[in-house]
């Protein structure tokens, strides 16, 4: 990166924070009870294939070897790259109580 453009990134940055100060000072100065907190949407975690298959690796050597291939079959796949990502955070949950029951 060009050292322009960092000072160029620099001077957007520092715009933002005096942006942000005056903001809080003219709330101050009219007597706001609060300052408004700007929204922020948290981002959506990505699970990614790999990081599925590491865990139901790891839980298929625990000896679930078993409960792993159902799993996969009961989120329609005969192999987890068969099954849709947008199963993976349950598959995961699920994957989750293998050896804990009581």
């Amino acid at each position: 990166m060009s050292r322009i453009k960092l000072l160029l990134d620099l001077i957007e940055d520092v715009r933002a924070v005096a942006d942000d100060l005056q903001s809080i000072a003219d709330a101050m100065a009219s007597d706001e009870p609060s300052v408004a907190k700007p929204e922020v949407t948290p981002k959506e975690e990505t699970i990614r294939l790999e990081d599925v298959r590491a865990i139901l690796a790891a839980k298929s050597r625990d000896g679930y070897s078993a409960q792993v291939r159902e799993l996969i079959a009961k989120h329609g796949g005969s192999k987890l790259s068969d099954i849709n990502p947008s199963e993976y955070g349950a598959i995961l949950q699920e994957a989750e109580v293998f050896g804990n029951a009581t």
